[in-house]
């Protein structure tokens, strides 16, 4: 029988071996996260650690030990994870309002990262990482209740960045107040127009006044900071606790299925085209030309070619009275064959045509 010391011997220097394969493993970890901050690619795939430990597994040829292996490459893969966000936790996230503001509700959920900043406006976020004062902007594009959020339809047709998140905030609205108000002490509402909105059978059934803000985060700082008692603002329950507002009615929107869709704005176009999913969709937006049927002619060969619109909208143009461009979602990958040849032939009938985005449905 092999002396304990021999096999200690042996272990160790296995693992010294290990931690030459460590470092090499971490460095490239590194240029994957690196990567993945460049095209702004999300840290967890879980697809791929599925295939990684399938594959990982076949090389084992003791029975006994695999479920010890898997253990182990899960463990390695998590601090792979961990040094990916220390490096990727250097992204500047701005969103518009306050903290405390959905806007930044949702930039939580989809950046682990410290650097979360605020910005005055949707224009202002977008125009900071426009010119890369910030690398990423999280703005609303659509409310399951009010609709599209037209400032921001907007900034997609007409500025240069791409969409490459989407992610699903449910929005609960509350009546916030300083402290000792009472319900009939209030004649004025301020919130975002969108809150607003949200809550008009609220509002109208009470007959209140109206005041618009910025945001909803900014209009409860600004109700904590004047110490008004006939004002009330339209928040979240996370606004409430941030600025030390009482909650005097809860949950007043107009609809109890109210979620707003925030997108995840970039200088890049983000790179899925090497990931594996069902769940791909890219976005395209597009006038077209003055012409009887063009508009029926591009939705025509978008299904032609195969592909399943999630929507489309309509927005008025700015600069053209009467005109519009078209705001469009579309299942699938965008850099297929399809796709490209889909695109060759819309721009027959598009005076514009731009891809604004590709996400992956989280």
């Amino acid at each position: 029988m092999e002396d304990i010391k021999d096999i200690r011997e042996e272990i160790n220097k296995i693992d010294k071996e290990m931690v030459s394969m460590f470092e090499k493993r971490m460095d490239l970890i590194k240029k994957v996260a690196l990567y993945k901050k460049e095209n702004i690619i999300p840290i967890f795939d879980k697809k791929r650690e599925d295939e990684l430990i399938n594959k990982n597994l076949s090389y084992i040829n003791i029975d006994e030990i695999k479920p010890y292996y898997v253990n182990f490459i899960k463990n390695v893969m998590s601090v792979s994870k961990k040094y990916q966000e220390s490096i990727i936790s250097g992204l500047r996230v701005v969103y518009s309002g306050v903290e405390g503001a959905y806007s930044y509700i949702a930039a939580k959920n989809m950046y682990e990262t410290n650097n979360l900043i605020s910005s005055n406006s949707f224009s202002e976020a977008y125009k900071s990482v426009e010119n890369g004062t910030n690398d990423i902007a999280i703005l609303p594009i659509e409310n399951s209740y009010a609709g599209d959020v037209g400032e921001v339809m907007d900034l997609i047709f007409s500025g240069s960045l791409y969409v490459n998140r989407i992610c699903d905030v449910y929005i609960t609205h509350n009546l916030l107040v300083n402290s000792g108000v009472n319900f009939n002490d209030i004649d004025t509402i301020t919130s975002h127009p969108q809150a607003i909105s949200q809550c008009s059978d609220f509002i109208n059934k009470y007959n209140f006044k109206i005041i618009e803000d910025v945001n909803t985060a900014m209009a409860a700082k600004r109700l904590k900071e004047s110490g008004l008692k006939n004002v009330a603002v339209i928040a979240s329950s996370e606004t409430a606790k941030l600025y030390g507002l009482s909650i005097l009615k809860e949950q007043i929107n107009n609809s109890n299925i109210n979620t707003t869709r925030f997108a995840s704005f970039s200088r890049v176009m983000p790179d899925y085209y090497n990931i594996d999913s069902a769940n791909k969709n890219f976005i395209i937006v597009f006038t077209v030309k003055n012409e009887a049927g063009a508009l029926a002619k591009c939705l025509d060969i978008i299904g032609a070619h195969g592909f399943n619109m999630r929507n489309l909208r309509s927005r008025p143009m700015k600069s053209l009275m009467w005109r519009y461009f078209f705001f469009c979602e579309i299942e699938g990958d965008m850099g297929c064959e399809s796709a490209k040849d889909m695109i060759r032939a819309l721009n027959v009938y598009c005076d514009k045509l731009k891809i604004a985005g590709n996400y992956i449905n989280e």
